[in-house]
């Protein structure tokens, strides 16, 4: 009766750790790489990207003319370029395209 019982506990403790194993040992990734995009992805990221810096630009010159940080002369002068790079951007978002990349201007710069 001693050998039974002995028998069953360590039966159900190969059960136990069977099942477990899956949940208890760490996967193992295809690859450790992070840069494994398509192009396409790569793409879409970095019109993402900017989209996120020409918004960004936006709120925050939006947020300096309200707060009297910057002259309703130089609001004018910066807020047309960002807001028409936020469009070209989105745009092409929208289209699935790679947008052009001209550089966006700054808080604080001054557009010829």
């Amino acid at each position: 009766m001693g050998w039974g019982l002995a028998l069953a506990a360590v039966v159900a403790v190969v059960a136990v750790v069977f099942v477990a194993r899956p949940f208890v040992r760490e996967p193992s990734p295809a690859s450790d790489e992070l840069d494994e995009l398509a192009p396409e992805a790569r793409e879409r990221l970095a019109l993402a990207e900017e989209r996120d810096r020409a918004l960004a630009a936006l709120k925050e010159l939006e947020f300096d003319h309200r707060t009297g940080k910057i002259s309703d002369e130089d609001y004018r002068a910066q807020v047309s370029p960002l807001r028409r790079r936020a469009a070209e951007v989105l745009r092409a978002l929208e289209r699935g395209e790679e947008g052009p990349h001209e550089r966006v201007p700054g808080q604080g710069e001054r557009v010829p």
